[in-house]
């Protein structure tokens, strides 16, 4: 299968590299990059494990083809501490949001997108936001209330 090269901008850093044809974005960025923030979950767009954000909007990373990110800025959960605890990695922590763990990237994808655009969300914002993120551990008690305690934080900031 033919490689294409593919730039872009992963986590603030630019990145080059060459992806098969036909090769998802979860899988180049797992294997070909080396950032396992973003998980394998289902691989059919239903459980939001893999969600990254490209150029501000959410997407499944296992729906993504990898050669369409050329030129665009992704942003995965490996990118968000950025040197320090990011404040919803700190209150995915306080709040046990986080019991098996295997969604909370891409929990914090959506969230991340949802406070970028909403810094003061409704508890129906939060849950429209992570509608396409499933989680079997926490009953999604825990992931809305640190949620929404980061963006009180901020607000108070």
């Amino acid at each position: 299968m033919a490689k294409k090269p593919v730039t872009f901008i992963l986590n603030g850093s630019e990145r080059a590299a060459f992806a098969e044809e036909g090769l998802n974005l979860l899988e180049f960025l797992r294997r070909g990059i080396g950032d396992l923030s973003p998980k394998y979950g289902c691989g059919q767009g239903t459980c939001g494990a893999c969600t990254v954000i490209i150029d501000g909007e959410t997407h499944l990373s296992c729906l993504t083809m990898a050669v369409a990110i050329e030129g665009r800025k992704v942003e995965t959960a490996s990118g968000l501490a950025n040197g320090k605890v990011h404040p919803l990695q700190e209150a995915f922590m306080e709040h046990f949001a986080a019991q098996c763990g295997y969604c909370t990237p891409g929990m914090l994808m959506s969230a991340k997108v949802l406070l970028d655009r909403n810094p003061a969300p409704t508890r129906a914002d939060v849950i429209e936001a992570i509608s396409g993120n499933l989680c079997r551990c926490t009953g999604y008690e825990p992931i809305i209330d640190a949620i929404l305690a980061t963006a009180n934080m901020r607000r108070l900031a």
